[in-house]
């Protein structure tokens, strides 16, 4: 008898854990994340966000033996209460430029503030899902096929997130 996988969704979550002396400047990153909201322009590069990226993109490369290549990357705020609406990174009519991986990365997010809610399907088992605490130097990678969102903010400061998404080759 053998067997084969057909299908996999891959979690990939962790701390971003840099070497002393090269750590990821999260007050940066937050300014970063206000800018975009703020002016509505696109995310703007910066050394914080280049550590950030090439850091994750080599780590995944190594442990797991895929490449990935940025597509678009986003900030978002949440104030106390405030959770995301439900997300989905690939567009349904329009699969061929969709991305195949999505992360989402604690820049400054309250100790047990929030989590990653994300829904998917296990064969005939319809409607599971899983919850995820993102922490501060915390990240949740998953494919974009997954619908998700982000819980109830439930501290008394902001929090905010950085969103990439990925192709995969």
């Amino acid at each position: 008898m053998k067997k084969i996988t057909l299908s996999e969704i891959g979690l990939y979550y962790g701390d971003v854990e840099m070497p002393k002396g090269f750590e990821i400047d999260r007050e940066i990153l937050s300014k970063d994340i206000l800018s975009f909201t703020l002016e509505n322009k696109q995310f703007p590069f910066s050394r914080s966000w280049d550590m950030l990226q090439t850091y994750l993109r080599e780590h995944i490369k190594l442990e797991y033996g895929f490449t990935l290549i940025n597509q678009n990357t986003i900030g978002s705020i949440y104030k106390t209460g405030q959770n995301s609406k439900s997300l989905l990174q690939v567009d349904p009519v329009d699969l061929r430029h969709s991305p195949d991986y999505v992360m989402l990365y604690g820049v400054d997010v309250g100790k047990d503030s929030c989590k990653v809610f994300i829904e998917y399907d296990d064969n005939r088992r319809k409607g599971r899902s899983w919850e995820i605490p993102l922490n501060n130097n915390n990240f949740v990678m998953f494919p974009a096929t997954q619908r998700y969102h982000i819980t109830t903010n439930t501290s008394e400061q902001l929090n905010f997130i950085l969103t990439t998404t990925y192709e995969y080759l």
